[in-house]
């Protein structure tokens, strides 16, 4: 199972170096909140796998869907004139690092514990 992260990971870093995929310059904050939410999701499915809670569909349906509406209200934010994707960055990110620290704590004490 980790084999194919590291290689899926692998993969990806491939492709995003060697395709030239150019985005127009209106598109970026819409595709940056949307990365943003995808890393929430995933940085919350290893969280879940690490408590032995994770579910495959939740995953995924929360993957998707947290990209597309955070893309959603960024574009609705844009076209109202109030920067919401603003909200979505401190979400996502607050929450991202919660479970970043989650994950590292959870690392930390199994090696501790080892030694």
């Amino acid at each position: 199972m980790v084999l194919i992260i590291f290689l899926s990971l692998l993969l990806g870093l491939a492709v995003g170096f060697f395709l030239p995929i150019n985005l127009p310059p209106t598109y970026t904050s819409y595709l940056s909140v949307a990365i943003l939410a995808a890393l929430d999701s995933v940085f919350g499915g290893i969280r879940a796998g690490l408590e032995h809670k994770f579910n495959n569909a939740i995953f995924i349906s929360g993957f998707f869907g947290n990209a597309i509406l955070a893309a959603v209200l960024a574009y609705i934010g844009d076209v109202l004139g109030v920067p919401i994707y603003l909200a979505a960055i401190f979400a996502f990110g607050g929450r991202l690092f919660t479970n970043f620290a989650y994950i590292r704590r959870y690392i930390l004490d199994n090696l501790t514990k080892k030694q």
